[in-house]
């Protein structure tokens, strides 16, 4: 995928990405005074929504814009319960920061349209009749473009349609955002795509969007390639990769004598903790080369036999996503809900366990276990491969697989557990992890771990694929661009 654009407001960058050049902005607070040019002929953003992005953009926003003639606004259904956490952060009918969600719409020059996907699916419509010719819809998410695809529709012509897209829940974006009060260059990364282009001004709308929201880096996509990588993601290893597969890997450590409380610091722990942390700062490859030579033979026989059985359920949730059945999924089981809503996921033996674990953590104790990094580290690794294999760029490929993971969302399971991770993130994200996590599970039960028990050697051309991937070059280029400081997830609990 070939990706370039031109801004009147920002200085783009040019990196090499294994071999391939990318182009993108850096952010940081010193770029606030351009936001009245980058955002020139808008006089309100409306931020329609109040669920996973909602509040952070909308604070982002007015915190940023503070001083300009620029109004942010925040629309909501009437009679909606969001309404009073929005008065608490200081959106309020007097002054004329809140308002009806349509309302809102009608007179906003850049509406920020951040309700689930299924409002979405279900309003989009009167979305497309309410919204003004000449103004700027703004998604922070695909979904909607693979819904109107699948329904054989499109986006109305006279508008601008973009998209910015950060790559961490909501609540990471804002408590970065504030700890760059202090420290400038903390924030999430973002993605950004212009979809239509009907005023000449939608890429400066979006980077300005982008820099509102504290991106340290903004790297350039596709509205397609965003939902196709981001929904696909969400379902591996970003949530329901590594929720199945850390249950599968407590039973199994059950299985081998390991005490409960054992079991849950070799398999959850080990990867949110050291692994994290390891990933996030040195790369992939650290985890492996921190080992010693018995446990690095260990590591290989995981990773050879788990590789290839979640690359088979990755390639089955990246066909679902890109024939449009997964989003047909989440709309659907959206209206199950309605019914039946979701149930919790953190109410078993295991995770009960992991209360006392971190009440008594000593993370300088906390081991790398070999199998367990194994079969994490091929799991992402097989999400890597297949997204290089569908044409995603390189940024997107290591945003979404690895950074995202490791920089914005392992820390929340880490702090208190896996719920806390999966449902502080959007509907369709929590939807996707409960629906694929039983999936990874399963698969390393039937296949991986009767391939370790029965000490199946490993494959020597696919460990060899995996020292010498290209993503290790790309992952230390983008190292260099991820947040100056790591998120304090307690601050925003």
């Amino acid at each position: 995928m070939s990706l370039n654009f031109s801004s009147d407001s920002f200085e783009k960058e040019k990196i090499f990405l294994a071999g391939t050049e990318e182009y993108f902005v850096r952010g940081g607070r010193h770029l606030f005074p351009l936001l009245p040019q980058a955002f020139e002929g808008i006089q309100q953003i409306g931020v329609i929504g109040w669920s996973s992005q909602g509040p952070a953009q909308a604070q982002n926003f007015r915190d940023s814009l503070t001083g300009t003639d620029i109004r942010v606004k925040v629309g909501l259904r009437e009679n909606s319960a969001s309404i009073t956490l929005a008065q608490k952060a200081g959106f309020t009918r007097t002054d004329g920061t809140l308002g009806e969600m349509y309302e809102v719409i009608g007179e906003s020059d850049l509406t920020i349209l951040l309700i689930s996907d299924a409002a979405q699916a279900e309003n989009y419509r009167q979305i497309f009749d309410t919204i003004r010719p000449g103004a700027t819809l703004g998604l922070s998410h695909g979904f909607l473009l693979g819904h109107l695809k699948n329904i054989g529709e499109s986006f109305p012509e006279n508008i601008n349609v973009i998209a910015v897209c950060p790559k961490g829940m909501g609540l990471s974006v804002r408590r970065l955002y504030e700890q760059g009060k202090e420290i400038n260059g903390a924030g999430i990364n973002s993605s950004f795509a212009i979809y239509q282009d009907v005023t000449g001004k939608a890429t400066d709308y979006a980077l300005g969007w982008a820099v509102s929201l504290g991106s340290p880096a903004i790297f350039q996509t596709t509205l397609e390639s965003e939902y196709k990588s981001d929904i696909f993601g969400e379902r591996g290893i970003l949530l329901g990769a590594v929720y199945g597969l850390v249950e599968s890997l407590y039973r199994w450590f059950l299985c081998q004598g390991y005490s409960t409380e054992a079991a849950f610091i070799n398999s959850v722990e080990s990867i949110t903790g050291p692994m994290t942390r390891m990933i996030s700062q040195k790369g992939i490859l650290a985890v492996y080369e921190s080992l010693n030579e018995a446990d690095k033979e260990t590591f290989k026989q995981a990773y050879c036999a788990a590789y290839h059985p979640m690359s088979e359920i990755l390639m089955e949730i990246y066909d679902e996503v890109a024939s449009g059945n997964e989003i047909r999924s989440v709309i659907e089981a959206n209206n199950r809900h309605k019914r039946f809503p979701m149930g919790k996921i953190d109410n078993t033996q295991m995770w009960r366990i992991g209360i006392d674990v971190r009440a008594k953590r000593q993370p300088d104790e906390i081991p790398v276990h070999p199998v367990t990094a194994g079969i994490y580290i091929a799991t992402m690794m097989a999400q890597v491969d297949l997204l290089k294999e569908k044409g995603h760029p390189y940024s997107e490929i290591a945003n979404e697989s690895i950074i995202e993971s490791v920089d914005s969302l392992n820390p929340y399971m880490h702090y208190k557990g896996v719920a806390f991770m999966v449902d502080n993130c959007s509907t369709t994200a929590r939807l996707g992890a409960r629906k694929w996590a039983s999936r990874f599970d399963y698969i390393l039960c039937q296949q991986a771990f009767t391939a370790l028990d029965d000490n199946i050697q490993g494959d020597e051309k696919l460990f060899e694929n995996f020292l010498t991937n290209s993503i290790h070059q790309v992952l230390s280029v983008c190292a260099q661009l991820r947040p100056s400081v790591d998120i304090s997830v307690c601050s925003s609990a």
